[in-house]
């Protein structure tokens, strides 16, 4: 992919002069899983333009409500230990940095002066006068008048307004802002594009991509599982991804797990569930993995699983992991979303937890032929996205000169 445009500044009929990207992403680098969008799109670009991407500013303070005081406290840890991280060189031209921050208004009456200033002195630090400014995380509303200069993009792959530990009336006034100052919102959902078409400048659908060979490689080689799967016997259901109330369906799922006492659930991600929410012998909470690891867990699996509730979030996403096992080529079972339409006649679907049993105990009792899966994933890499990506800044607007 040809990146050149970036520096010599050509975008359609005007001459445009960034040369960089300041992306505020909806995650941290340091602890998240690395298959999301901004992280995927952002290193791609960073082949030929510098990429400073700055972890997520966050949406919420920690609470003990949403998943007990032990994750609180891993919370603050984790983002005690980014900040201590600093600006740092990854790989190629990408460049993460964390700035001091404190999620909410507290956050913003006691560092928002400060938040502005170092961003702009980490994007000079790697070489960024002329930015485009990139925003996944709402907060980063709270930016716009210290970069007014800069074009924006707007990543709108999660309604962020539906999460359920942040302040709805907040993130809705920031999207909202956000919304009415990008030059381009790019969406992952068709159906969320088609809600706010009016609202926007100008829209862009980009699924979500997967990296395919890694994830084939992995579903067709004759290893080992992992350490932690080795002793647990099959058959073996999967489920990766973050166990958090916005998404995933607590009560199906043990619905599930009791019907089905013979199989083995593997749970790899981070849970902000209750603690003690699952008492079940055969549900195996393995944590979070390192995305390079992500794809071996799938491999360890008979089946993989999507138990989504029928949340807004759910409605307005595109789940990421559904290409990733589709790659894999295990069988899927899940419940039904509107991203999944195009690829409903290579899964199993289940509205409740007699029928999701029913399509495990079913899809595991026959042979499974996952050629159809992984060739009609074979060309939606994230390679492939990030062109897509790159047509739709040819339109960019004049950028000005940062300054501090």
């Amino acid at each position: 992919m040809d990146l050149s445009l970036f520096r010599c500044g050509v975008w359609a009929d005007d001459m445009v002069d960034f040369d960089g990207i300041i992306c505020i992403g909806g995650e941290d680098w340091w602890y998240h899983n690395r298959g999301h969008f901004d992280f995927q799109i952002m290193r791609r670009l960073a082949r030929d333009v510098p990429v400073l991407f700055v972890n997520s500013l966050g949406v919420r303070l920690p609470s003990a409500k949403h998943g007990g005081h032990g994750q609180v406290l891993a919370r603050i840890r984790r983002k005690l230990g980014s900040f201590g991280r600093g600006l740092t060189h990854v790989e190629t031209d990408f460049h993460v940095f964390s700035p001091v921050s404190v999620p909410g208004d507290l956050g913003k009456n006691a560092l928002g002066w400060a938040l502005a200033p170092q961003i702009k002195i980490a994007a000079l630090r790697i070489g960024i006068r002329n930015p485009l400014l990139w925003i996944h995380c709402p907060p980063g509303a709270d930016l716009l008048a210290a970069f007014a200069g800069a074009p924006v993009v707007l990543q709108r792959t999660d309604r962020f307004e539906a999460f359920p530990e942040g302040d709805p009336a907040v993130l809705s006034r920031q999207i909202a802002e956000l919304k009415s100052r990008a030059d381009l919102v790019i969406y992952c959902n068709a159906d969320l594009l088609a809600e706010e078409r009016g609202h926007v400048r100008r829209s862009l659908l980009v699924t979500h991509g997967v990296d395919f060979e890694r994830f084939v490689a992995a579903g067709t080689a004759i290893v080992e599982p992992p350490a932690d799967v080795a002793g647990i016997p099959r058959p073996r259901v999967g489920f990766i991804g973050g166990i958090d109330a916005h998404t995933f369906d607590p009560d199906l799922f043990l619905g599930v797990v009791r019907a089905l006492p013979q199989m083995q659930f593997l749970m790899v991600g981070g849970c902000s569930l209750p603690e003690g929410w699952c008492p079940h012998a055969n549900v195996h909470f393995l944590g979070r993995k390192p995305y390079d690891e992500v794809a071996a867990y799938m491999a360890a699996c008979d089946a993989l699983i999507m138990p989504w509730n029928r949340s807004d979030w759910i409605k307005g996403c595109n789940p990421i992991k559904l290409k990733e096992y589709l790659a894999v080529g295990r069988p899927v079972v899940t419940t039904d979303f509107p991203a999944l339409t195009e690829y409903s006649d290579l899964v199993r679907v289940a509205t409740d937890a007699p029928a999701f049993a029913a399509a495990l105990t079913g899809t595991l009792a026959g042979a499974h032929d996952a050629r159809p899966q992984r060739e009609r994933v074979r060309l939606e890499s994230w390679d492939a996205k990030a062109a897509e990506v790159l047509a739709a800044l040819r339109g960019a607007p004049q950028t000005r000169d940062l300054a501090v």
